[in-house]
This record gives C-alpha cells, structure tokens and sequence, in this order.
C-alpha cells in the first residue's frame, strides 16, 4: 500500500498493524460505502491458520468490513475525529468462499441506521466478482 493512502486510512481508523484491514476507500457516501484491502502472505494469522493451506479466518473478514464501514463513515465527516467505533452485534454471517494469501478483498457496506450513538450496517465483500461473505452488524459509538 502506498504512503499517502495508508496516512489516510490511518487518519480515519485507531487499528493499526498488524490489525488494520482497510487499504483504501474507493467510494463512500450516505447509503453505501466500498474500501479494499489485500491479504498479503506475511499476516500474523497464517502461519497458524494453516500452515499447509493458508486462509483468512472468518472473523477477521467481519471484521474487514466493519472497518471498512466505519472508515467510509469517517471519511464522510458523519464520526467525529475522536469518535471510537466497537462492534456490538454480528447476525446473518454467511461464509461463501475462503480467501488465500495475495487476494484482494472488496468490501460494498450498507448503512441501515446511523446515530451518535449506533450505527448498523450491513455488507458483502468479493474477490473478484465471487462473493466471500456477508453479514450484517451493529457498533457502539464513544469516545475516545
């Protein structure tokens, strides 16, 4: 990832590596918002998960979305700059294909219902044109 995208990614999310799954915002506005990240071969998860067939583990793709979500929410001027973002709920999971090493993950994130204090959302990521996994999930808004 490039410097400048990493500033700004950085600039809208408190993850830092190795737990920051946002590597660009492509789009974002009110109704919807889509971000990327690569999975690269050198993730702290794969090594033990697993060793002989590398995968994403399901949880870290939820999570990839709902950073991506919260990022796009941020970048939009929506979240204040010391506003904290933490996962409430998770509901509807649906795993469809695993992710390897090197594939790019394309989040599409729904806004349902965002407040001061809430927001759900729900979304889809895709490698490729194949869709990965989807779900939906709600976010306690503090601050930080």
């Amino acid at each position: 990832m490039n410097e400048p995208a990493m500033n700004e990614i950085e600039s809208l999310l408190p993850h830092r590596k190795p737990f920051l799954f946002v590597d660009r915002i492509i789009s974002a506005d009110k109704e919807r918002i889509c971000a990327r990240h690569v999975f690269t071969a050198e993730e702290f998860f794969f090594p033990g998960h697993f060793p002989q067939y590398p995968v994403v583990p399901g949880v870290i793709l939820v999570e990839t979305m709902a950073q991506s979500g919260g990022a796009g929410l941020r970048k939009l001027g929506i979240l204040g700059d010391n506003a904290l973002f933490v996962l409430a709920t998770v509901d509807k999971v649906k795993f469809r294909r695993q992710v390897r090493p090197g594939e790019e993950l394309r989040s599409e994130i729904e806004n349902l219902r965002v407040s001061p204090r809430m927001i759900k959302q729900s979304g889809k990521a895709y490698v490729g044109e194949e869709l990965a996994v989807e779900a939906e999930w709600m976010c306690l808004v503090g601050q930080a």
